[in-house]
C-alpha cells in the first residue's frame, strides 16, 4: 500500500508541474518521459544493485575521508574542539569547508572540474534532448553552487532570451555545491546524499521544462563560452591569476561561507524559537512546527509514510523551506539512524538542496548584477515559480528514490 502511495505521489508531483505550466501546449513530453525513465533507472541502480551501492558508498566514504583530513588542520589550531567525545555542529560540519572549498577551487583552476562539467553536460543534452546550455548549467550548478554557476555564466545570460534566463533561475533553486557535500555527509546518510545529487540534476530539467517550456532553435542552442566571460582563476582581462593569490581568495571565500551558514542557522533557529514563544501565548499546543506540519502534510503523505512519520516529515519539510537544510539536519543528525530505511531515504534526499526562502534573495540579487532590467524584472515577477520549482524538484527526487528503498 505504501509503495502504491509513493508511486501516486510521483505522478501527482508531475501533475502539479503540468497544472502550473506557463505553456502546457509546448511541454516536450517525449523529453520528459525520457528523463523520468532515466531517473527511475538511476535511482534503482544506485540503491538496488550491489555495484550501484558500492559506487555511492565509495563516493560517500571519499567525502567523509576529506572531512577526516580537514580535522587535522582544525586540531592544529583548536585541539580542544576536535579531541572531544562529541564535536559540535560548527567543528564537525562547518570548519571542514575551509579545506574542501579550496580543494574544489584548485580542481577548477587546473581545469579538471570544468572538463568534467562540460562533458557530463553534453552527454546529458544528447540523452534528454534538452538545450546544450541548460544541460550544462544543471551539472555546473551541482558542482559550483547556484550563484557561482550564474556568475561564471554571465556572458551566456546576457545573450540568452529572458524566458531562458528564468529557466536558469528556477533551476538554481535546486542546486547544492560539491564543496559542501562533506558537511552534508557528516550529518546525514552519505549514500542518500550522493544518490540525490544526480537525481536532482535531471529533475531540475524536468520541472523547468514543465513549468516554463521554452522553444530553443538550433541557432540559439549554443554555448557562448564555457565558463562565461572569465574562467575561474582568471581576472577580467583573461589572464590567469597567480596560484597562491587565487588560493588565498578561495580560503577567504570559504571562511565567509562558514560565517554566512553559521549566521543563518543561529538566526533562523532563534527566530523560530521566538515565533514558538509568541504562538505559545495564544495556545500552549501551537507551534511553528505544528503549523508547517499541517500545511505540508498532504505532500508528505504522498511519500508513502505511516501517519506518525508523515506529520514529522511534513514538519521537517516546512522547517527546511522556511529556514534551510542545515537547521533540519542539525535536528535529526543524532536520531536519523533510528528511522526506518524508507523514511531515512526520502528525508535525506528531500533535504539535499538549497530550496528555501533565503535562496530566493540570493538568486534575485545575483541576476540583478548580471543581466539587464527587463530580464531581472521577469525573474522578480516569478518568485512564486522559483519557489515552486525548488519544492517540486525536492519532492520528485525524494519520491523517485523512495520507490526503491524500504
Amino acid at each position: 500500500m505504501y509503495l502504491a502511495i509513493n508511486i501516486l505521489g510521483l505522478i501527482v508531483f508531475l501533475a502539479i508541474g503540468y497544472l502550473f505550466s506557463k505553456d502546457r501546449k509546448n511541454i516536450k513530453w517525449k523529453s520528459i518521459g525520457i528523463m523520468v525513465a532515466l531517473n527511475l533507472v538511476l535511482a534503482w541502480f544506485l540503491t538496488g544493485f550491489p555495484i550501484g551501492r558500492m559506487i555511492v558508498k565509495g563516493a560517500s566514504d571519499g567525502f567523509n575521508a576529506l572531512v577526516q583530513v580537514s580535522y587535522i588542520g582544525i586540531a592544529f589550531a583548536f585541539p580542544d574542539w576536535v579531541h572531544v567525545k562529541q564535536m559540535n555542529f560548527f567543528t564537525s560540519s562547518l570548519l571542514p569547508i575551509l579545506m574542501i572549498v579550496p580543494l574544489f577551487d584548485i580542481l577548477t583552476y587546473i581545469g579538471v572540474l570544468p572538463w568534467i562539467i562540460k562533458w557530463i553536460g553534453r552527454g546529458l543534452s544528447k540523452i534528454t534532448g534538452q538545450p546544450k546550455f541548460e544541460s550544462f548549467f544543471s551539472v555546473e550548478m551541482m558542482f559550483l553552487g547556484n550563484t557561482e554557476a550564474l556568475a561564471v555564466s554571465s556572458l551566456q545570460l546576457k545573450q540568452m532570451s529572458a524566458p531562458r534566463n528564468l529557466t536558469l533561475a528556477m533551476m538554481s533553486m535546486s542546486c547544492v555545491t560539491a564543496s559542501i557535500i562533506g558537511a552534508y555527509t557528516s550529518m546525514m546518510p552519505g549514500q542518500f546524499i550522493l544518490t540525490a545529487i544526480p537525481i536532482n540534476v535531471i529533475n531540475a530539467l524536468i520541472v523547468t521544462n514543465m513549468l516554463n517550456p521554452v522553444t530553443v532553435t538550433p541557432a540559439e542552442d549554443t554555448i557562448a563560452k564555457i565558463g562565461g566571460s572569465a574562467s575561474e582563476g582568471e581576472d577580467s582581462t583573461g589572464e590567469r591569476e597567480p596560484f597562491f593569490s587565487f588560493l588565498g581568495d578561495s580560503i577567504l571565500g570559504a571562511g565567509k561561507l562558514i560565517l554566512i551558514i553559521a549566521a543563518n542557522v543561529i538566526a533562523f533557529v532563534a527566530l523560530a524559537a521566538l515565533i514558538d514563544k509568541l504562538l505559545g501565548l495564544i495556545n500552549s499546543h501551537l507551534s511553528l512546527e505544528n503549523i508547517l506540519g499541517v500545511v505540508m502534510f498532504p505532500l508528505a503523505w504522498l511519500m508513502g509514510l505511516n501517519v506518525h512519520d508523515t506529520f514529522q516529515f511534513a514538519q521537517y519539510m516546512g522547517t527546511k523551506l522556511v529556514t534551510n537544510e542545515f537547521v533540519v539536519m542539525g535536528q535529526v543528525t543524532n536520531i536519523i539512524d533510528s528511522f526506518a530505511p524508507h523514511y531515512k531515504a526520502v528525508l535525506t534526499v528531500f533535504l539535499t538542496s538549497f530550496a528555501n526562502f533565503s535562496t530566493l534573495g540570493m538568486i534575485i540579487g545575483c541576476f540583478k548584477g548580471l543581466v539587464n532590467k527587463e530580464k531581472n524584472n521577469l525573474i522578480a515577477k516569478n518568485v512564486g515559480y522559483l519557489l515552486l520549482s525548488g519544492i517540486l524538484v525536492s519532492l520528485l527526487s525524494a519520491a523517485t528514490v523512495g520507490i526503491f528503498v524500504w
